[in-house]
């Protein structure tokens, strides 16, 4: 398992919308065992395939508590075919450095993709289960979480990214 770069905003691969996985092949296996190592190395508790540069629609997660072990879930062409109710989250992002807000998502969330064997999955999820999938599956459409918070705030951020970025 190798640790990748992780990109960051503004890389245009971020932006971009990853394509469907059409035969989970030991390059796929090999990409998900990578991005399984960088997540849990940077750490963070999910990450889209695209972060890595690999425009496939794969995402990874684990929200379990550090305390109680892993349980890396992998979905393999991610849908979220029904959502109800609204929460707001703090969320942040390993793609988006040093920046975290508030942002309005589905509460409940029924996902469904497939396993890294290639089993249909289906997930029922809420609170910050529900989060994380609408914020990874975002990722695979070319969607940061800075996109759905106002202006305002977007602009806030790109200036001081611009500001640390000629330091």
């Amino acid at each position: 398992m190798a640790i990748l770069e992780i990109q960051t905003y503004p890389e245009s691969v971020l932006k971009e919308k990853a394509l469907p996985v059409t035969e989970i092949t030991e390059d796929i296996q090999r990409l998900i065992d990578d991005m399984a190592a960088t997540m849990y190395n940077a750490p963070g508790i999910g990450l889209a395939a695209n972060q890595v540069g690999a425009l496939q629609r794969v995402i990874i997660f684990d929200i379990t508590p550090k305390n109680e072990g892993r349980k890396l879930n992998v979905l393999i062409n991610p849908e979220i075919i029904a959502a109800e109710g609204a929460q707001v989250y703090q969320e942040a992002c390993l793609s988006v450095l040093d920046y975290a807000a508030d942002v309005r998502r589905k509460a409940r969330v029924l996902a469904t993709g497939l396993d890294r064997n290639g089993k249909e999955v289906r997930i029922e999820a809420e609170d910050l289960l529900a989060v994380v999938l609408q914020h990874e599956i975002d990722h695979l459409d070319g969607i940061l979480f800075i996109d759905r918070i106002s202006r305002l705030k977007r602009n806030l951020y790109k200036r001081q990214l611009q500001k640390k970025l000629k330091k």
